[in-house]
């Protein structure tokens, strides 16, 4: 049987109420009364009940966390972040798989019968009526991952895509490639239209460069491998010389159809990705790609809700976390010195 509050109080020689007050932050309760209260708590093996908690400060400390794309292996990671992070602040994710998902509306029925004090959406690829459907809510909300531009009406800590974009072209510029290609995610995702933007507008007027541009179904391994196979069979596809991927998952999908196809990377194809995922590191793979401060994203966007749970007329804000060029083995090396932005 589980140890109760009323055991508690008749251990510690204290009212129920006193029991209660000791274990409810900030609650008005004497440094003697608490000590008694912990230490008969620590004898009988009591642990207060967070539901029953929740009753009384009106908040559940539960965390929506919106994620739609568990098809990608980042997500895992940012799934691990997330929970540790909301946890160690004494907080606790209830998740939310919106793959194929199309209507906000129902997302904010769903997260609203568990009362969450707060939610976090985390991707780049939900538009940003996700978001901003809990804010009409009246819900705590922050887009981690979402679109830096413009006047966000929710918070948001990202990257700069555009900038990503132009430091990939940059990059295979550096090293001497003119025969570039781009191979984005789904064609309407917003972080697909800024990387591509970006990456255009920093070859726009350089003298030499063709670009070809192409889109996979999703951000996914199949998705880029099923599209590079799809390139590689065409009249133009083998003559591109380096591929921008928006992402790592397509990137490596991409590796793979090439190798199929008996060519090698970088000595045929060069390949450059963005996020660095656990898996681009591994050594069969060793792509290069641009770094996403993942934790520190991830560490921001918490710090956010917590804020506006808070506070919770706090205005919208924006912060972008700076990327840098991890560099491995799918690119030829630089002519004469390192990649803009290079790190090891």
């Amino acid at each position: 049987m589980a140890v109760t509050l009323k055991e508690v109080a008749e251990r510690a020689g204290v009212s129920r109420s006193a029991v209660s007050r000791s274990f409810t932050p900030g609650a008005s309760v004497s440094a003697r009364t608490r000590a008694k209260v912990e230490k008969a708590a620590a004898e009988l093996g009591y642990a207060p009940n967070a539901l029953a908690s929740s009753l009384t400060t009106g908040r559940t400390k539960m965390i929506g966390l919106v994620v739609n794309n568990f098809h990608n292996p980042l997500m895992l990671e940012v799934f691990d972040l997330f929970t540790r992070g909301l946890q160690d602040r004494g907080l606790r994710p209830l998740l939310v798989n919106l793959t194929d998902a199309t209507d906000p509306a129902a997302t904010v029925r769903m997260l609203r019968q568990y009362s969450v004090d707060g939610v976090i959406v985390a991707s780049s690829t939900l538009p940003p009526s996700f978001a901003e459907a809990f804010r009409k809510a009246g819900l705590p909300v922050v887009h981690a991952f979402g679109r830096a531009g413009g006047a966000p009406d929710v918070a948001v800590a990202t990257i700069d895509n555009l900038a990503c974009g132009r430091m990939a072209a940059e990059t295979l510029l550096a090293r001497g490639y003119r025969r570039l290609g781009f191979l984005g995610g789904p064609v309407a995702a917003s972080s697909t239209e800024d990387r591509r933007a970006g990456f255009l507008a920093a070859l726009e007027g350089v003298a030499g460069v063709e670009v070809e541009i192409s889109h996979a179904s999703a951000y996914a391994f199949e998705a880029g491998r099923e599209e590079m196979e799809r390139l590689l069979s065409g009249p133009t596809g083998r003559r591109v010389e380096a591929w921008f991927c928006g992402d790592d998952l397509l990137a490596i999908g991409a590796m793979s159809a090439i190798r199929a196809a008996g060519l090698t990377v970088p000595g045929d194809i060069g390949l450059i990705g963005l996020n660095d995922m656990e898996m681009a590191r591994w050594p069969l793979i060793g792509l290069t790609t641009i770094r996403q401060p993942v934790a520190d994203i991830i560490a921001a966007a918490i710090g956010m809700v917590v804020a506006r749970i808070e506070a919770p007329d706090l205005p919208p804000e924006v912060r972008i976390f700076p990327c840098i060029v991890a560099e491995r083995g799918t690119l030829r090396p630089v002519a004469g010195g390192p990649a803009p932005g290079a790190r090891a």
